[in-house]
């Protein structure tokens, strides 16, 4: 576990905020949230990739200090019309500016994919506190950010609501008392499709989760359960717990977010309504709690909670998490980068919804794996995974 997630700390009277990818699904249920407390958040900075038409409305509404876009050329477009006190910056640069600022005191990263890595090192180096919704910074560079985060004694807090319900359920004990970390997933839009109809999926029922309001690139990951294989991944760096002791089951009402299971066979679990402003309220106050941004759950009119063991001949992508765990270094940074390709090729129409796991199993069958790799090793085996997922799929984003 990243030891100081439990440090107590001395909240500040007034919490200001750097929101990276604020135009995003997660993006806009953080601003949500925030303006529920406009005594104790504000929006410092707000970061977007091209989604010029919202995120000039965010900064009308919220009038960050800065916006950051990382699209040159709706940076263009937008240059020059954004009003003071907000400031417009682009690229890598600008988002490096924002994470590091001094008045900054949480940086909320809920960029998509592998373009979250780079803010979220940079905003450890400044000493700024996590508020981390996207799983693959951890997935790629695990060892590397919990270690950084060691040295520079910065809270690294799961937006996740698997992970935040983890975190809550182990402050019933140690976690040297932890037998098994089990993860809870919706089963998808295809939890009850038998595996040949599988082949004539289309991209619009795979976008049509059952349970969860999400951006369409981890509602894929949710419709293949890449997303748990990730989340495994997640939880091993994030609390210090081995592969073999985590687990995902299958629970299609979405209420049970994970549970925990101690060694003298107690299992704590986190409940909640599958909404996830409330794993954000969680971790922009954490560790107070704040009063609810949601409904509260009724358990009377919660007819069942199910659970049931994941069919791996069919959701074979929850494997390739402990295969990439075992086998270390770069190994989960490929598995990550030829997720996103894949994906992104099936959104595209470019690949059947089934191709997308045969697909990132031979380009994970090709790698060449490398041991304790640092950042620049990691960059170089995420662009070679790319571009092998490419050449394997015969095709061109």
């Amino acid at each position: 576990m990243v030891e100081n997630l439990k440090t107590p700390c001395i909240l500040p009277l007034m919490k200001k905020i750097t929101l990276l990818g604020s135009t995003g699904s997660i993006g806009k249920q953080t601003l949500e949230v925030i303006e529920r407390f406009p005594e104790e958040l504000s929006v410092f900075a707000l970061s977007a990739h091209s989604n010029v038409e919202l995120l000039s409305q965010q900064i009308a509404k919220f009038k960050p200090r800065f916006a950051v876009l990382t699209d040159q050329k709706f940076y263009e477009a937008l240059k020059g019309k954004v009003s003071q006190p907000t400031q417009l910056l682009f690229g890598n640069e600008g988002l490096q500016q924002i994470v590091s600022q001094p008045e900054v005191n949480l940086v909320v990263d809920a960029l998509v994919g592998a373009a979250g890595l780079l803010p979220c090192l940079d905003a450890i180096a400044a000493g700024k506190d996590i508020a981390l919704a996207n799983k693959e910074v951890l997935v790629m560079a695990g060892q590397l950010v919990t270690k950084e985060c060691r040295e520079k004694n910065v809270r690294l807090i799961p937006i996740d609501s698997e992970h935040s319900g983890m975190l809550q359920c182990l402050s019933a004990g140690k976690i040297s008392e932890v037998e098994k970390l089990i993860i809870t997933a919706s089963g998808g839009p295809f939890l009850n499709t038998p595996v040949e109809e599988l082949k004539k999926v289309t991209t619009q029922q795979a976008l049509n989760h059952p349970t969860w309001r999400m951006g369409k690139k981890i509602t894929i990951d949710s419709a293949t359960l890449m997303n748990k294989a990730l989340e495994i991944i997640e939880a091993h760096w994030l609390f210090g717990i081995e592969p073999e002791k985590i687990k995902v089951l299958i629970h299609p009402q979405s209420i049970v977010h994970s549970l925990v299971e101690f060694q003298d066979g107690s299992i704590i679990a986190q409940l909640a309504p599958p909404d996830m402003r409330l794993p954000i309220e969680y971790a922009l106050f954490y560790p107070k709690r704040m009063p609810k941004v949601i409904n509260y759950l009724d358990l009377s009119s919660v007819d069942k909670l199910t659970f049931q063991e994941v069919d791996l001949n069919k959701f074979k992508a929850v494997t390739f998490a402990y295969q990439v765990l075992k086998q270390g270094g770069t190994a989960p940074a490929v598995l990550n980068a030829a997720n996103e390709m894949a994906v992104n090729l099936f959104l595209q129409e470019k690949l059947s919804f089934i191709r997308i796991t045969e697909l990132i199993e031979e380009v994970l069958s090709r790698q060449r794996v490398e041991p304790n790799p640092n950042l620049e090793v990691i960059l170089e085996k995420d662009r070679w995974a790319r571009e092998k997922t490419l050449e394997i799929a015969g095709t061109k984003l």
